[in-house]
């Protein structure tokens, strides 16, 4: 039996770049970081102890991702958060956590159910 969710196929793609672009610490620090407001590149780059090109490569993978937007004014680089795929990754755990507790339960009842013994009705049949 195959189960298929139309939305989780639809934002397949997308869920695959923000769980890709949200599996290294750096990067989920700078998505932290980015959910209190803008920062610039420098300001980002400044808790970590590796280089700015090492910094503008992840903010990169975030772009790609859509987690992120960039705007220049002049030569400094500012950055957003884009919660939008947050959201659609967020929508995607939820779904699956309901379906596996609903899951869970049944598995649950159905053991439960089966631990009891038998009735009058069905030893003396």
């Amino acid at each position: 039996m195959y189960i298929v969710n139309h939305m989780v196929n639809y934002i397949s793609g997308q869920l695959d770049l923000t769980f890709s672009a949200l599996g290294d610490p750096t990067r989920r620090a700078i998505v932290q970081r980015l959910a209190s407001g803008r920062a610039t590149v420098k300001e980002l780059a400044s808790p970590f102890h590796i280089s700015l090109p090492a910094i503008s490569k992840h903010l990169k993978v975030l772009e790609q991702a859509g987690l992120l937007t960039r705007t220049k004014e002049g030569r400094t680089h500012h950055c957003e958060l884009n919660p939008i795929p947050l959201k659609e990754a967020n929508e995607w755990i939820v779904w699956h956590q309901q379906f596996w507790e609903q899951r869970l339960d049944a598995l649950e009842k159905y053991l439960h159910s089966s631990d009891q013994p038998p009735s009058s009705k069905e030893t003396s049949s």
